[in-house]
């Protein structure tokens, strides 16, 4: 029962897309779909950082919570937040407070504000496989959760010194940010 399902919309999907309305809108809308620029993917990265060891609906319910804690995810303005920021964010009921990935976060942008600019977009794009090279899945089943590509994007973001991004967070940000398209063969929202 893992293959694409048809929504109350008749409109067939992932499975995991339909099990809240939020989902679905996040799978038609989000999911898979080409994201370029720093800052854009330094949330991505940060969000996927914070959803280790939880739901991603946690996340995704959160992501407004989270923009406004991290002054909207712009890498020179988290660059500049202080320990009484982070204490702040510690406090902060609308994101997840776990002390680790709110340090991790603010040291990724402390190492990205050195980068030149496109340099972030430029590294994890470098790693994006080619598309004729993966079949489309078919289940659930044939969705990886490492790649050899994210083990290879979760080394070269370390060695630049970017904190709590192994490789299965590395894969779900290729996932996110359309670096692959892991929407099932028979999903609407395949190839968009």
């Amino acid at each position: 029962m893992s293959a694409a399902l048809a929504g109350p919309d008749g409109v067939l999907r992932c499975p995991w897309a339909l099990s809240t309305e939020d989902y679905v809108a996040y799978h038609d809308e989000e999911w898979g779909r080409p994201v370029h620029g720093d800052d854009a993917l330094f949330e991505r990265l940060c969000l996927e950082a914070f959803q280790s060891g939880l739901s991603w609906i946690t996340i995704l319910r959160r992501r407004p919570g989270f923009r406004a804690a991290f002054a909207g995810f712009d890498i020179a303005k988290v660059a500049t937040f202080t320990e009484a920021d982070a204490e702040r964010l510690l406090a902060d009921p609308g994101i997840i407070r776990n002390r680790l990935k709110i340090a991790a976060t603010l040291a990724n942008a402390r190492v990205l504000a050195d980068w030149s600019p496109g340099e972030l977009d430029e590294l994890i794009w470098s790693y994006a496989p080619d598309p004729a090279g993966r079949p489309a899945p078919r289940t659930l089943a044939d969705v990886p959760a490492v790649t050899d590509e994210s083990t290879a994007l979760s080394k070269a973001l370390k060695k630049r010194g970017i904190r709590f991004v192994g490789p299965t967070t590395a894969y779900a940000l290729m996932q996110a940010c359309g670096l692959v398209d892991d929407h099932l063969v028979d999903c609407a929202a395949r190839g968009r």
